[in-house]
């Protein structure tokens, strides 16, 4: 399937509340709407994760920041443009999300994709879409698309067929936490 035609289909399931299996800008992740609570629900059933762990939220651009936060400190939009490799920020204030994704402190984290596919249908659904690895909770991250086990592979809706064969090295991203006042902790690296 050419990447075009899988951007549209992944935009029509997410649209109808399936969960994707997908490539993100930096390890395959499982996925749907991030302002959908049943889907977010299915999702942790899938990974079999308690609720009470939370999950990445996929933006294409800062600019979205302000309508699924309360404030974005301004610190935030050098941190994003400056980063050398992607990077995932936790902010106070989250609205505008499925209430089960957000932190019982009002907190979430987000990240600004880069690469081909994420920002494509993240554009087409206009909303962010939920990221999480594409395995069990608890089990190892798959660095590749053949490593992730084919039981997970059967409890999501659709596995995107671009960017399987894609092999690099592979990382989450970097996690930090941003107070209000600017000043942030690195929670992963």
């Amino acid at each position: 399937m050419k990447l075009k035609e899988e951007i549209n289909k992944s935009v029509e399931l997410l649209k109808k509340g399936k969960i994707l299996m997908y490539p993100t800008d930096t390890i395959w992740g499982i996925g749907c709407d991030a302002t959908n609570a049943k889907s977010v629900s299915k999702i942790y059933k899938i990974k079999q994760r308690d609720e009470s762990k939370n999950m990445i939220v996929l933006l294409d651009d800062a600019t979205k920041l302000q309508d699924y936060l309360d404030a974005v400190p301004p610190i935030a939009y050098d941190l994003i443009e400056n980063s050398a490799s992607p990077l995932t920020i936790v902010y106070s204030g989250a609205k505008n999300l499925a209430k089960n994704l957000i932190a019982k402190d009002g907190t979430i984290a987000i990240r600004i994709v880069e690469g081909p596919f994420c920002g494509e249908i993240i554009k087409g659904l206009g909303k962010p879409i939920v990221s999480t690895s594409a395995n069990f909770s608890g089990q190892p991250t798959a660095a590749t698309f053949d490593q992730i086990s084919e039981e997970i592979k059967g409890k999501v809706d659709h596995v995107v067929g671009v960017f399987q064969d894609r092999v690099r090295a592979v990382k989450p991203s970097t996690i930090i936490k941003l107070e209000e006042n600017g000043v942030f902790s690195i929670l992963r690296s």
